[in-house]
């Protein structure tokens, strides 16, 4: 079962998390890399209020980039200028990371999918990228019917004893 979530900030461990993409992609590698942030974004994504649903990540000038990640304004600080809370924001990877990535996504058909934000135990924040390809209707009913499966599976057990 889940750990209880603690009431104060996240100081390691995963601060957003992107459950549908492993339901939408099958994922076939992945990789980990920094993210530029500013202070407020920090703050905010420490709370756990960031949102990956709709988050993808693409190459442009030659660097990799997250987009359309919603981290919401930190409202408690008295940092005056605001940001766009669905600002691109530049990932930290080796150029030789950049170009392998680049490659894929464009020769192999693939997408770069966030899969989650978390915080190592330096406390730096990391965004793991899974490279995926998307799944059609008939796999998604097949994941849909071996979870089923699963989870009767092992309420029969618990039932046996």
């Amino acid at each position: 079962m889940a750990e209880p979530r603690k009431k104060g900030l996240i100081s390691h461990g995963t601060a957003a998390q992107n459950r549908k993409a492993r339901f939408d992609y099958r994922i076939n590698d992945t990789v980990e890399a920094g993210i530029v942030l500013l202070g407020p974004e920090v703050k905010s994504l420490r709370s756990g209020r960031a949102t990956l649903s709709e988050a993808w990540a693409g190459e442009r000038d030659g660097e990799m980039w997250l987009f359309n990640a919603y981290i919401p304004e930190w409202q408690a600080g008295s940092f005056t200028a605001k940001f766009d809370p669905r600002r691109p924001r530049k990932l930290l990877l080796h150029r030789s990371q950049v170009a392998a990535l680049a490659g894929a996504v464009s020769r192999e058909g693939a997408t770069l999918v966030p899969l989650e934000i978390r915080f190592d135990d330096r406390g730096r924040a990391k965004v793991i990228l899974g490279l995926a390809e998307g799944k059609k209707r008939h796999d998604k009913r097949q994941a849909i019917a071996e979870r089923d499966w699963q989870r009767d599976k092992a309420r029969l057990m618990r039932q046996k004893g």
